[in-house]
């Protein structure tokens, strides 16, 4: 192919050719990196200026440095904590510098998104065992040697009053009180506690620190991701762009999802829990979970839709492939596999498991050779406490020896080798000692 300009020497001619082959590469990638970024996302605020960050980024060969922030309020990380991790991760596979931030200080007061009284407040103690389980886990996701890990008491444990006073007359409480959660508790004579209305302060703030050009969080975190654009620039930053993701609904279809609603999948479950976790949610989400918790692509999931609507694809097996893609990612190919196999010989051959672990029950537990049926589920791990075993027999969830305990009331007489049930997928065999 020739190409001609008309008046130009041969080595403007060049220039022109080389700048413009450059400027086509740069557009090339920008709507490339463009597409993944904004694949599977909620909001993007503002939308003209994250466009803006990501192609001078490309252009000036810069990583944009794109800040996550999470609490370690809890030990253990579910597979819908899982969906801004993903994200980060593809920042990361385009050359992006991603900071996981570990909110050490901001979990002493707890996030107040969504919540409809004060949290308790944790231990440091408590916040630092936590953080280790919560970095351990989310490189199962992230590319580890290209994450930058932060906590942000590195700041916040340094600032004396005068400091926070400073900070904190970038607020007013009007503002604050914009935020649904807050203002409906204060509509409801709810008290809200002080420290609380810092949380979003301190969580802005972070964003100072990190001199972040992109925040991710879920539709949750709107509010607080927005003080960090605000208090970017009374220091004299460029605000950072936001980006929300969706909130993935729990097993049961309807709540978000949540280890103390028990209707979460953690990302440290055994590959048999999580494969028969997912075979239990509704047909109805089943592409959400394609999109929010695998590495599918959008054309292989819109084949998936498609199919499914139009009844040439089945859902239980849909669903079965599903399960299988998220145990992958989680456990390996291989374990997937065997998991697959086991669930299918339990639900198809009505079969127990082949590896069902066993509990020791000393004589010391019975009274009158029987034992009250609370007691045995949290002893033998199948409950944590008695409000949660109580709960489970409620809800028709406990077996013993295939038979459905009724009444949490009752106490049960045990015999050697009894298996006790819970759901569809957690077996225990009874060894008396």
């Amino acid at each position: 192919m020739k190409w001609f300009f008309v008046g130009q020497p041969k080595e403007n001619c060049d220039k022109i050719l080389a700048l413009r082959l450059k400027r086509d590469k740069i557009m090339r990638d920008f709507k490339e990196q463009l597409k993944i970024l904004l694949s599977g996302t909620e909001e993007v605020l503002p939308p003209d200026e994250f466009r803006f960050k990501l192609k001078r980024s490309i252009e000036k060969n810069k990583p944009l440095v794109v800040k996550y922030g999470v609490d370690p309020t809890s030990p253990d990380l579910h597979i819908g904590h899982a969906i801004p991790l993903r994200k980060l991760r593809q920042f990361q596979e385009l050359g992006h510098k991603v900071i996981l931030l570990i909110g050490d200080f901001t979990a002493r007061i707890g996030d107040p998104s969504q919540k409809s009284v004060t949290r308790p407040q944790l231990s440091g103690k408590e916040v630092r065992l936590n953080a280790k389980t919560y970095t351990k886990q989310a490189f199962k996701i992230l590319d580890e040697k290209s994450t930058i890990i932060d906590h942000n008491s590195r700041w916040f444990g340094k600032m004396n009053f005068e400091e926070v006073l400073k900070l904190s007359a970038n607020f007013t409480i009007a503002r604050l009180l914009e935020r649904d959660d807050f203002y409906k508790r204060y509509q409801e004579n709810i008290p809200i506690g002080l420290h609380e209305f810092f949380y979003p302060v301190m969580q802005g703030y972070d964003s100072v620190m990190l001199k972040a050009d992109v925040e991710l969080g879920g539709t949750d975190q709107k509010f607080n991701m927005l003080t960090g654009r605000n208090l970017q620039k009374t220091y004299g930053q460029e605000p950072q762009a936001i980006i929300t993701l969706p909130i993935l609904e729990g097993t049961d279809g309807v709540q978000k999802m949540s280890k103390s609603l028990g209707n979460h999948v953690g990302v440290t479950d055994s590959p048999k829990d999580m494969f028969g976790k997912i075979m239990s949610i509704p047909d109805e989400i089943m592409i959400k979970y394609f999109r929010l918790a695998t590495s599918l692509s959008e054309k292989e999931i819109e084949i998936i839709e498609k199919g499914l609507k139009d009844g040439s694809l089945h859902p239980a097996k849909i669903k079965r492939c599903l399960a299988e893609e998220i145990v992958s990612q989680y456990h390996g190919k291989k374990v997937a596999e065997d998991a697959k196999e086991e669930f299918d010989i339990i639900f198809k051959e009505k079969s127990l498991p082949s590896d069902i672990p066993e509990a020791v029950l000393l004589p010391e537990l019975f009274k009158d050779n029987r034992i009250w049926i609370v007691k045995l589920l949290t002893h033998v791990g199948l409950a944590e406490t008695n409000g949660e075993a109580r709960r489970l027999i409620k809800q028709g969830g406990v077996k013993l020896n295939n038979e459905i305990i009724k009444s949490a009331e009752i106490d049960v007489e045990i015999k050697n080798g009894d298996i006790l049930q819970v759901g569809k997928r957690r077996f225990v065999k009874l060894v008396l000692n």
